[in-house]
């Protein structure tokens, strides 16, 4: 899961997906990071840490990393929330391989319409509608991925 600072949409997305697999008993590793680095080792967002935490999700373990080049060979399938982060993270890549690996998240739910997850850290409003979009995004994902 990979956003822009690693402290609103890409540690939500992390601890939804991280629930629903817990919920059906699947062991996946699961992590996320952000193209850039002012946040590295913060707490998630507030904000996003209270929308998690009422749907009973508890993001409070997570610190914000930079994500690095090797996160191409280490995860089998990297998720952006928005086309900004996905061209930045194609620019680390090396192979056809690693470019196959990194996908726009939401068009697990909404396929080919490459729609950004927006990022709700200037306003108040945006991060229960990105929960929601999050929420659908990986239960598709589960879906595709588990033949559910």
């Amino acid at each position: 899961m990979v956003c822009l600072g690693n402290i609103c949409r890409s540690p939500l997305a992390e601890g939804v997906l991280t629930q629903k697999l817990a919920d059906r008993g699947l062991d996946w590793e699961v992590d996320s990071a952000g193209t850039g680095a002012w946040h590295v080792g913060e707490l998630p967002d507030s904000r996003s840490i209270a929308v998690a935490h009422n749907h009973n999700i508890d993001i409070t373990h997570q610190r914000a990393r930079q994500f690095q080049a090797k996160d191409l060979d280490r995860f089998d399938l990297i998720l952006a929330m928005d086309s900004s982060n996905y061209q930045n993270i194609l620019k680390l890549a090396t192979s056809s391989a690693q470019k196959e690996k990194v996908k726009m998240i939401m068009n697990f739910a909404q396929p080919g319409y490459n729609q950004n997850v927006p990022d709700p850290y200037y306003g108040d409003n945006g991060f229960e509608a990105v929960y929601e979009m999050l929420d659908e995004a990986c239960e598709a994902l589960l879906a595709a991925k588990t033949n559910n």
